[in-house]
């Protein structure tokens, strides 16, 4: 351990709380959470000690809670589908769902009283939520075509599910994990095109060719935090593409920022703070040691050399005669309805097999090619269209102040009207990705869009109103790369005609 990992002797309140009892011992007491009411919990319990296992108190909303999932390569079964839509359905108006930038699934209304009737038709249907929130590893993201993208390299799907049940023990929990210095994120892309936004995670797995083997160049590092945004970095390590490799490596690196990552200050607790802090070389070698085994040397070039796909619309895949079809859902929103619909078409058409995007859409895969002229004709698609308009089309949007404290302007909503004013107003010639997140902490991925928008508060005409600092040139796919914030503070009332003149500008719009 190197010196100044040893000298860190303060401990931070999240620390300190975590040492006294860990997330995951919460797990044994829901019976008796649920049968005092969350008004009765303790407040470390309530506000923190949850999250391991998915359940966020929200103070926007009390008592209504967010039920996390994990959703590995954003892969569920119609049967999942229907088992979320009813979980949300009993709660009216204050139920609905979230698809999210990880491919993820978050359910909101929720009552904790009914968690334990909740978590035990998760496990009957093969679900979990365990260890999504805090300092955990997060949900696992993977190409959302794997097995169907007739261009892929490697199918993620087993891999990703393998990460998975290695750092939840199959989603029962595992201690050897829940006392991470801060959260993780990994991703696993199997395309060519960086379906899973590789630079921002704190591993990734890219497909690369080494002397005619095909496997994985290894990325480390990546994060958004409110203080700072990195693009990972080479671990310069290739390793096949197997369960042993890919599981071992993840352990590996997980073990190390488990065990050496700082913790003081939580503002540099992220795995890139402690591979700045040993030195990429001497970091690549504490993993090589808990791997048990030396690294090969990266691969010269990855194959990530497609621009990036959204998937919506009706696609070829590689199995004869079937096709995937993606829809497009404005800013991830579900209503148990439209569960309950998707998973109706899923079984109807496909083969009961629902995908997420990081996009925050949905793909149903394996329809017949001579289904598909019935299927574009149900009324669910007026809803989710398969030919969403140039802005409507790649919008992401964090949760927004609706359901999150943190959140500082309220975004879902107010992306859809601004969205929509601009395209009945402007002929867009292209697609252009606009991100909104509602704070600092960047769910949203702002820096990974063309325009970001990240909430904050300005003074106008002497008064404090909602508004955003925007981010420009970010780019996805082939040699991506993380925006920049160029202007603070643009008060979200003038946001309409700020972004009219950008599309101009710089997007060839012209009036309409």
């Amino acid at each position: 351990m190197t010196s100044t990992v040893k000298s860190e002797t303060t401990k931070n309140k999240f620390e300190k709380f975590k040492a006294e009892k860990d997330g995951l011992a919460v797990k044994e007491e829901l019976n008796y959470f649920a049968e005092i009411g969350w008004e009765a919990l303790d407040k470390t319990d309530l506000e923190q000690r949850l999250k391991w296992l998915g359940i966020f108190y929200r103070p926007v909303t009390p008592g209504k809670f967010m039920l996390r999932m994990r959703t590995p390569n954003g892969i569920l079964t119609s049967q999942q589908v229907k088992v979320l839509a009813e979980i949300v359905q009993r709660y009216g108006d204050d139920g609905s769902a979230d698809i999210t930038t990880r491919q993820n699934i978050q359910l909101r209304g929720v009552r904790l009283e009914d968690i334990p009737d909740i978590f035990s038709r998760l496990k009957e249907a093969g679900m979990t939520s365990m260890q999504s929130g805090m300092d955990n590893v997060r949900n696992i993201t993977g190409s959302p075509v794997a097995g169907l993208d007739g261009d892929e390299l490697i199918d993620t799907r087993n891999l990703v599910q393998k990460v998975q049940d290695m750092i939840t023990n199959c989603g029962e929990g595992n201690p050897e994990f829940t006392n991470l210095p801060r959260k993780f994120n990994i991703a696993i892309e199997g395309g060519r095109d960086n379906s899973v936004h590789a630079e921002i995670n704190d591993i990734a797995f890219v497909p690369a060719y080494k002397e005619g083997k095909l496997g994985f160049n290894v990325l480390v590092g990546g994060f958004f935090s409110s203080k700072r945004c990195e693009a990972a970095i080479p671990l310069n390590a290739w390793i096949p593409p197997t369960e042993e490799a890919v599981v071992g490596v993840s352990r590996a690196i997980l073990e190390v920022y488990r065990d050496r990552g700082l913790r003081a200050n939580r503002q540099k607790s992220r795995l890139m703070w402690l591979i700045e802090e040993l030195g990429l070389e001497e970091f690549r070698n504490l993993v090589e040691q808990a791997f048990g085994q030396s690294l090969e040397r990266a691969a010269t070039e990855d194959v990530i050399d497609w621009d990036k796909r959204d998937h919506i619309g009706v696609q070829a895949q590689q199995q004869p005669g079937k096709s995937y079809v993606g829809l497009h859902v404005p800013v991830g929103r579900l209503t148990a309805d439209d569960l309950f619909d998707l998973a109706r078409l899923a079984e109807v058409y496909g083969e009961s097999e629902l995908r997420f995007t990081v996009e925050q859409n949905v793909i149903i895969p394996h329809i017949a090619t001579e289904n598909i002229d019935t299927f574009l004709t149900e009324p669910l698609l007026e809803k989710f269209s398969i030919e969403p308009e140039p802005l409507s089309r790649s919008l992401v949007s964090c949760t927004g102040a609706q359901f999150c404290n943190f959140a500082l302007v309220e975004t879902k909503q107010r992306a859809l009207a601004v969205a929509k004013e601009l395209e009945s107003e402007l002929n867009i010639p292209n697609d252009v990705r606009i991100h909104w997140t509602g704070c600092p902490n960047s769910c949203g991925q702002p820096q990974v869009a063309q325009i970001g928008l990240m909430g904050t508060k300005a003074r106008k005409d002497g008064k404090m109103v909602e508004a955003v600092d925007l981010f420009m040139g970010g780019k996805v796919g082939k040699d991506a790369q993380l925006g920049s914030r160029v202007q603070k503070g643009i008060p979200c009332e003038d946001l309409p005609s700020v972004l009219r003149q950008i599309l101009i500008d710089e997007f060839g719009a012209t009036p309409k």
